[in-house]
Formats: structure tokens, sequence, C-alpha cells
């Protein structure tokens, strides 16, 4: 026996209906492992879509739009700079003149009379007394100096007299009061007129007179 008769080389083909039922066969294993997501359907790829340009020379470029031309500047002229000019000085107006005036005659000044504020009493020919010593202070050995205050009317007589300053002795201050009582003064001026005033007479006691 031959060795081809042994092992034939093709294998048997398979009848349209033992196809079918093999590929049934499958596609019940395969929607079997989808239900279990053991298989996973492959996922859907992008559509890449392509347009194809016309060819240059069927696109016609648009115009370049050219903006209209800008009107021409003018030049500004260079102002010259300003000189300013101090004004020119008009001339002093001119002074009128001073008038002379004559000069003017004065009289001379007429001397005023003197004005005595105080009465006086030393003049000598006043023959004023003088006050007694009274005999008991000298016995005592009293002796001081009184200021009388004595206000003399505008006739020279002595209508006041007040004690201004004592000499610790009653005696000699009273003694002193009443001489001048009776003394005669030049009463105070005021220019031509005589007027009343007051006036300080001192008066000394000492033992030695």
């Amino acid at each position: 026996m031959s060795a081809s008769a042994l092992y034939p080389t093709s294998a048997p083909a398979l009848s349209g209906y033992g196809l079918a039922v093999v590929i049934a066969f499958h596609g019940i294993i395969f929607w079997g492992l989808l239900q279990t997501k053991m298989v996973a359907l492959p996922t859907p790829l992008a559509v890449l879509t392509v347009s194809l340009l016309p060819p240059a020379a069927a696109i016609k470029p648009e115009p370049a739009i050219v903006p209209p031309p800008r009107p021409m500047e003018r030049p500004r002229p260079i102002q010259s700079p300003i000189q300013l000019t101090a004004p020119a000085e008009s001339p002093a107006p001119a002074m009128p003149p001073t008038p002379v005036t004559p000069p003017s005659v004065t009289a001379a000044p007429v001397a005023a009379a003197p004005v005595q504020t105080t009465p006086r009493f030393d003049a000598d020919y006043l023959d004023n007394p003088k006050p007694a010593y009274p005999p008991l202070s000298r016995r005592l050995g009293e002796q001081g100096r009184v200021v009388l205050r004595v206000h003399v009317d505008a006739d020279g007589r002595a209508l006041d007299i007040q004690l201004h300053t004592s000499s610790d002795s009653s005696r000699l201050d009273q003694s002193a009061a009443d001489t001048v009582r009776r003394w005669k003064f030049i009463p105070a001026r005021h220019g031509q007129e005589s007027v009343a005033a007051w006036v300080l007479v001192p008066i000394a006691f000492t033992l030695k007179d």
C-alpha cells in the first residue's frame, strides 16, 4: 500500500450546513463573552476629514486696500524770538519853581511873668515877729523844731494853720502856731493874679536864743 493512501493530503470539505453551524456556534460564544464584558469592542476611531485646496492658479488674490495719501502738511514758519524793549523814558516833568516867601518878621517873645506857686514869709520888709520861748520850757530845757502847714489867702493872711511836724513839746508847738497866725505873707501868684496856696513854715526853738 502506498503512502498517499494511508495519509490523505487534503482535509474533507465541510458542507454549507456545517459551515453555518460553525459560524453560529462562534457567534453564540462571542455574544456570551460580550455579555460578561470579557471582550471589549474597539472604540470607534475619529474620522479625519481632509479638504483639498484648489490649485493656486484658481485662487484669485484679493486686491490690497491702499490708504489714500495724506495731505502734505505745510511747514510752520519759525517764529523769531520776541524781543522786549524797555519803553523810552519820558523826560521828567519840570518841577514848578518854588515860590520864594519873604522872611516873616516875628516879634520877640514877651517874657512871661514869673509864677510864684507858694506864698513867701522870708521877706525882710514883712517884719514878722519871732515866736516867744515859753518860760516853763526854758526851765525844763525843752527845745525842738516845729513845722507848721499854713493856708495863705490872696491877701497874704494865714487862714488856717496845721501841725505838720511836732517838736515833742505842746508848749513850743502852741507858741509857734499863735505867732504865725499874726504873720503877713506874700501870696502866691499865677501870672499877675494873686491866688491862695499852702506853705510849710519851719520854726526852731533852741536854748541858745
